[in-house]
Parts: structure tokens; sequence; C-alpha cells
């Protein structure tokens, strides 16, 4: 059975959290949002895409810094309001240009950053 995007549980804005995992090592990247729009896009490129809350508009992976996210694999969660996309990330995948957005750890009550930027 075809998956169709509308399947999904948006929220009132019209969206879904997607969390970006790297195939090959199971690292959390990064987290974003899709509208239905994004998801069929991305199903169909091949290429992630997102919806930028602050432009208003689509934001494909990589587009203008050359970073980009090829999907591997999408899961939908038990609830169908949150996606797991698999992908296989080229360069960084944090605008900081850290690997990973979760590069600030919490110990001992205080930050700890765990990542400096690659470039």
């Amino acid at each position: 059975m075809p998956f169709d995007p509308a399947s999904l549980n948006y929220d009132a804005q019209g969206l879904v959290p997607a969390i970006a995992q790297d195939d090959a090592t199971g690292e959390v990247l990064m987290m974003a949002w899709m509208s239905r729009e994004a998801v069929a896009r991305t199903l169909s490129t091949g290429r992630v895409t997102y919806w930028s809350r602050s432009r208003r508009d689509f934001w494909v992976k990589g587009e203008t810094s050359g970073h980009l996210q090829h999907l591997v694999d999408m899961r939908v969660d038990c609830d169908s309001d949150c996606l797991l996309v698999r992908v296989r990330q080229e360069g960084p995948a944090c605008h900081t240009g850290r690997r990973s957005c979760f590069y600030t750890a919490i110990r001992d009550g205080e930050e700890v950053e765990l990542m400096a930027p690659e470039n």
C-alpha cells in the first residue's frame, strides 16, 4: 500500500517534527519540521526537504551549504506525529559547522560542549 503524507498527524501549523539520524552510525544529527509537501518532496527526490518556519519556505538540506542529506529510510512513529529520517549526511548537519546540532550536554548542572565546529 503506497504511503500518503496526508496520513500523518500534523500540528496546528501543518507541521510534523522530523529527527535526522545518520544511517551508518545511528548518531542523531538534527531536528527540523516537515510539512505534507516537504514529506512528499523528500520521498520523491531522495533529498531531505524541510519546512523553514522562519523563512516560511521549503529548505532542501544542503542546497546552499553543500552539506547534503540523502534519504536512506523514513520511519513514522506509533502516533504518526513524528518522523525519523535516516540519512547519508555529507559534511556537518548543524549550521554551526558541527556534525550534530546536539553538541551540548548538561552534566552536573553545567553545559559541556562535546564537539567543535568541523570548519
